[in-house]
């Protein structure tokens, strides 16, 4: 994982916006947030970073690699790829590079996506990135949205095995009705950008937050319990639950809907706020050493689309012997 070195405090946000620590701590749990600063970087910075530890912490040499998929809400440009801007950085030159977007939840599609290409057997490495500026399209005159958002990236490799671990199943939904609670109005072809559209602050995220909360909360809890329940999962046999860090509210939902203790949920949204894509593997990302070979874990995520989905997998391998690379 990745996160800028600059930290947004909730004290600092009180000063740019009408808000305050006890405000954002009472509706959302986010105590402060990292943030990209320097001009002219994208985040694809932050990716190649991330791919580059891993590359090392995997012992992976850059041409072993088969693909680069990367999820993001904020590529650096409409083209080229971050993905390949993240490949080319860190010396990957025999893969096919990919972005693609299902904002909040692009992490697990990504897993699927992987999964699929791993199941033709033509794949044996694959990197899943996921690289999000949100900075770079929260509007920090508005206080429903501003506290929300921080920057980070995460990236994992994804291999073949022959034993009963990683990825064994997945539920994932689009449903879009969510198109008018959350969204980035202008920046693509339907409102290119013009002066109007800058000045109406178009490109910056907006959100209807009450639609959103209810949504999320039902979705991710629902589709949580029932895939315990397609897979017999008892609360006690889940090792983990890893749900997206979009509000504590929501996370503390999830958890009491799938009557999983608290002490199993991951959670750092304190810490970094929504990175969107990028939650959930810096979540795994910092829990590593905690990780142990056969782990039952739940993946769960609501973005924009909306989607939403749930992953079941059993990890790889001991956390702490690798978490120290």
């Amino acid at each position: 994982m990745y996160v800028p070195d600059y930290i947004l405090t909730n004290e600092e946000l009180a000063t740019m916006v009408d808000t305050s620590d006890e405000w954002i701590m009472a509706r959302i749990g986010i105590k402060e947030r990292r943030i990209l600063k320097d001009e002219g970087q994208g985040s694809s910075v932050m990716g190649i970073q991330a791919v580059r530890d891993l590359l090392r912490k995997t012992n992976t040499l850059p041409n072993e690699v088969d693909a680069v998929l990367v999820a993001t809400t904020t590529p650096d440009h409409l083209f080229p790829s971050t993905a390949s801007i993240i490949a080319e950085a860190n010396g990957i030159k025999n893969s096919f590079c990919l972005d693609f977007g299902a904002a909040c939840s692009g992490f697990l599609f990504g897993l699927e996506l992987c999964n699929g290409l791993i199941q033709t057997r033509r794949y044996k490495k694959i990197i899943l990135a996921a690289a999000e500026k949100m900075s770079s399209i929260t509007d920090y005159t508005d206080r429903n949205t501003c506290p929300l958002f921080g920057d980070g990236a995460a990236a994992v490799m994804i291999e073949p095995t022959t034993e009963d671990i990683g990825l064994i199943d997945t539920i994932l939904h689009t449903d879009g009705v969510g198109y008018d609670y959350l969204h980035m109005k202008a920046g693509g072809s339907k409102y290119p950008a013009t002066h109007e559209t800058v000045d109406k602050k178009m490109h910056c995220v907006y959100q209807d937050g009450k639609h959103v909360f209810r949504y999320a909360v039902a979705n991710m809890a629902d589709v949580a319990v029932e895939l315990m329940e397609k897979h017999n999962i008892t609360p006690e046999k889940i090792d983990w639950v890893v749900p997206h860090q979009a509000n504590m509210r929501i996370i503390d939902a999830v958890q009491q809907r799938a009557n999983v203790s608290i002490e199993k949920m991951m959670i750092n949204i304190d810490k970094y706020g929504n990175t969107s894509a990028a939650s959930i593997p810096i979540c795994l990302a910092e829990y590593e050493s905690k990780l142990k070979k056969g782990d039952h874990i739940i993946l769960a995520a609501f973005g924009a689309g909306f989607t939403w989905g749930v992953v079941y997998l059993k990890w790889g391998y001991d956390g702490d012997s690798v978490a120290k690379r």
